[in-house]
């Protein structure tokens, strides 16, 4: 949908239409364009003016300049906010109220008895009054919608600065400061990148924003992970290498992701999606090309164009046959269709040659059977390269060669073998380059644009990945006793085994293309599955949420996510795990976590019913803390401290009562059903909020009034006296580790509440 802005005037040869590139402005022109076909028929029906003719026109004339007005208004208050915009929007509304203004006198029509005159004389004025008034609001709504983008280059930049600092951090407790700060920033870009993708009308668009928020999600951890053993081990070259390639990495996504949401710039990029490179797009060309020659005959420029078109789809069927991965039967194949090709288009050319020759201007049975027989031919070729490169992708699954590779390499380096690193590395690049080799076949035969875009991000995440992932292995082998490097290593080998899933799925949907289904998108199942709900016995059929419940319960879940990434924390900083309150706020965080996952189809929790009884659990816990923190209470001073945890302890009771009772609450239809799902996570989520802020004051009150006792914030809580010393080998995972190395104390730190709200909230990135 387009509006055009010369509607005022007399088109020129610079003016250039208004491209809509948002679904938000799409649907928000949809009101106004309905009145505006309701103005522009009654003017096209030649209808006579009567007194109801004359004031159904007038309502309608009326009802738009006062939407209009409306509609200018709140844009303007929207330049005020934002002063790089004002003066263009405050132009932009002006032009919007002159046509309202414009359509108003146009349909204020006066009826005189007698009058035979038609209800619009001047059949073009309404057209001109109409396009200029869809063009004006238009130019409002796509100025407000700069407003959107900057929110989201600012959030951006913000990433991006944070980055830059955390490459030149070199202690590692400024890195803990820096790194929540990004965080809290990443979460930020996540949620305006994935509404962003979600507006975009344009399909290219999304997948290249996809491909960027997908990288950048990957990334975050991979960043953490490198920048820990980066800092612990800065003499070691490979984590250097492998940090920095890393950051670079995180630096391209984000350019990508400002191409995408800067006007126009994400289509200069794409034009290679209708070249040479991608051969499915130059095979439909050819195709079409032979088709029109039935209507216009082969022209003289034709004949060369069909050649050199010809001629550019065997050379890049080379790229087939070159493969060293091709098996010699697909090579043949491939070769005989080419010649086959090549001599079917040779005869087409020929039979129109003698048809001109011999003066005939329409299409004869021959020249039909030619170019039924050049169609044929490329379609052939073009289903032997599909299966080629669904056959080559086929057999790399089958072998499962990167579960073999990973471990090993692992185990080389837990043991220190660099001499069976160094061979599995080389193996593990073979291995490498024939996936690379298999996205660059597969990129040929993408049926869409979305397709094409995914196998190129497939190849680039390989081409990154491969390397990152080698040079993680190498500072093991380097540090064999680090834990940060091994679990460094984990995370690129987790990230490597998503990416091969995610090209597995790839290949399905490029398969189901080349077949002729057209491959749904994973269905959103929990809710419901089926199963039990509410306090009904029937079972009822998994149901489609449509997008906008998909994207609330997705956001929610995040939230509680957030509350119980911050309790994790809070426990974290206890000396003691063993104490009452600890104990059970962990258990209320571990119940937490198993409702997030469910409201992202995944974890134990696999019908609505069982997210209901985890509810009912989570409440019995709370009021379970509850009890215990009031008999702590009892021994804190009068003061702030103790006003401050009572009045959040009070809570709890209230939020609980209300989490069962929503729980319990019968529900019949889908509908009723995602309404209590969404209540239920709502309440989980303010009752994990406060027992946060409950821990939190308890350990600050504990720490207050037993300083420095060197065991537990509260030695009431023991029942005997301090933990042997070897309790820090369960802590460290390593047995005979001093409690105060270097190591230690980082794990520590990032346990510690400042990074570990960032840290597990890397999941941001997930489509909502």
């Amino acid at each position: 949908m387009a509006a055009s802005p010369e509607g005022s005037g007399p088109t020129t040869p610079t003016s250039k239409p208004l491209e809509i590139r948002t679904k938000s402005v799409e649907q928000t022109l949809v009101p106004l364009v309905t009145q505006i076909t309701t103005l522009v028929n009654h003017q096209e029906k030649r209808i006579r003016r009567t007194e109801k003719a004359c004031r159904a026109v007038q309502r309608v004339g009326e009802a738009v300049s006062l939407a209009v007005d409306r509609f200018v208004t709140v844009g303007q208050a929207i330049g005020d906010q934002n002063q790089e915009i004002r003066q263009e929007m405050y132009d932009a509304c002006q032009e919007a109220r002159a046509a309202g203004d414009s359509i108003a006198t146009i349909t204020n029509v006066q009826y005189q008895p007698g009058d035979e005159e038609l209800l619009f004389k001047d059949k073009s004025q309404m057209v001109r009054a109409a396009r200029a008034l869809l063009s004006s609001v238009t130019k409002v709504l796509m100025v407000a919608d700069k407003v959107t983008v900057k929110q989201l280059l600012c959030a951006k930049d913000k990433v991006l600065s944070s980055l830059v600092n955390l490459e030149e951090v070199s202690h590692f407790s400024e890195f803990v400061q820096l790194f929540s700060q990004f965080g809290t920033e990443m979460v930020e870009l996540a949620h305006l990148s994935g509404d962003r993708q979600a507006d975009l009308k344009d399909e290219r668009a999304r997948a290249k924003m996809g491909a960027a928020r997908a990288v950048l999600e990957r990334s975050t951890m991979m960043l953490l992970t490198s920048s820990k053993t980066c800092l612990r081990h800065p003499d070691c070259d490979p984590a250097i290498h492998n940090r920095t390639s890393v950051f670079q990495q995180m630096r391209e996504a984000l350019s990508a992701m400002e191409r995408v949401v800067t006007e126009g710039s994400w289509l200069q990029d794409d034009d290679s999606l209708m070249s040479p490179v991608c051969l499915h797009s130059v095979v439909k060309q050819f195709e079409d090309a032979v088709e029109r020659t039935r209507v216009t005959l082969v022209q003289p420029t034709d004949k060369e164009k069909l050649q050199d078109s010809l001629e550019v789809i065997i050379d890049q069927a080379n790229d087939f046959t070159d493969s060293a991965y091709t098996s010699h039967e697909h090579r043949e194949k491939i070769l005989a269709l080419c010649d086959n090709a090549r001599m079917e288009l040779q005869a087409l050319l020929q039979v129109d040659t003698n048809n001109d020759q011999g003066g005939k201007l329409d299409t004869t049975e021959e020249l039909e059977t030619a170019i039924i027989k050049t169609c044929k031919s490329m379609k052939e070729l073009k289903k032997q390269l599909q299966n080629t490169a669904l056959d080559q992708a086929s057999e790399i699954f089958k072998t499962n060669e990167d579960h073999d590779i990973l471990s090993t390499l692992k185990l080389s380096g837990t043991q220190g073998d660099a001499d069976r690193m160094e061979e599995y590395c080389g193996k593990f690049a073979e291995h490498s380059e024939q996936l690379i080799e298999a996205c660059r076949l597969l990129r040929h035969i993408a049926g869409n644009d979305p397709l094409y875009i995914t196998a190129c991000h497939a190849d680039s995440c390989i081409r990154n990945l491969s390397p990152q992932l080698v040079t993680a292995a190498q500072t093991l082998v380097a540090n064999p006793a680090s834990k940060i490097a091994r679990e460094n290593l984990d995370v690129f080998c987790d990230a490597w085994e998503s990416q091969i899933n995610e090209m597995s799925v790839l290949v399905k949907e490029i398969n189901d293309f080349c077949s002729g289904r057209k491959g749904e998108k994973t269905v959103y199942l929990s809710l419901p599955r089926p199963g039990k709900h509410g306090t009904t016995l029937k079972t009822i059929k998994p149901v489609k949420l449509d997008a906008e419940e998909q994207a609330k319960i997705a956001k929610l879940g995040l939230e509680m996510k957030l509350m119980t990434s911050e309790l994790d924390a809070e426990t974290e900083k206890w000396e003691d795990p063993d104490n009452d309150i600890v104990k059970k706020a962990q258990n209320m965080s571990s119940m937490s976590y198993s409702m997030y996952l469910f409201t992202r189809g995944e974890g134990p929790l696999k019908t609505t019913q069982d997210l209901f009884s985890q509810a009912e659990h989570f409440a019995e816990e709370g009021n379970k803390l509850f009890k215990t923190v009031k008999d702590f209470s009892e021994d804190i001073p009068d003061g702030v401290h103790k006003a401050e945890l009572l009045a959040h302890l009070d809570k709890i009771p209230t939020f609980c009562q209300q989490l069962n009772f929503t729980c319990k609450s019968p529900t019949v239809g889908k509908q009723a059903t995602f309404t209590k799902v969404d209540s239920a996570i709502q309440e989980t989520k303010n009752l994990m909020n406060t027992v946060a802020k409950v821990v939190t004051t308890c350990f600050t009150a504990a720490t207050k009034y037993n300083l420095d006792t060197g065991s537990s914030p509260v030695n009431r809580w023991r029942s005997g006296p301090p933990p042997p010393m070897d309790i820090r080998t369960r802590r460290n995972g390593e047995e005979g580790t001093p409690p105060h190395t270097q190591e230690t104390r980082m794990n520590s730190l990032l346990r510690s509440k400042a990074v570990q709200q960032p840290i597990q909230t890397i999941n941001a990135f997930e489509r909502i």
